[in-house]
């Protein structure tokens, strides 16, 4: 088995459940993105380019979508903290995803590679 498929496999329900809902939802939002693990990982990659990745919050345990170039993104659901350039977007896993909001970010993601 691969380590990305593991990554998913190893965490606990909700956190799992979530995970893999987010990482099959990212891929089929765009042709153009495609999974890589990078950094012992799980990343997603538009044209080749770091994109974005799910990780989980060391401080809340909560599951997040970390926008490689969310420096330059303008939501007020991201989240900086001490990262250089990455944003993050922290989910419930215990409540509906807000597939909405998710988009919305991705979108931008999308057009700043555009």
């Amino acid at each position: 088995m691969r380590d990305i498929d593991l990554f998913y496999l190893q965490k606990e329900e909700p956190v799992k459940g979530c995970l893999l809902f987010l990482r099959q939802h990212i891929l089929d939002f765009d042709k153009d993105i495609t999974e890589a693990w990078k950094y012992r990982m799980p990343f997603f990659c538009y044209k080749g380019k770091m994109f974005c990745y799910v990780w989980i919050h060391k401080k809340t345990g909560l599951p997040f979508l970390g926008m490689v170039n969310g420096k330059w993104f303008d939501h007020p659901q991201l989240i900086f903290e001490d990262r250089a350039r990455i944003k993050i977007f922290l989910l419930d896993p215990t409540t509906d995803l807000p597939v909405e909001t998710i988009d919305t970010i991705l979108k931008m993601g999308i057009a700043f590679y555009d």
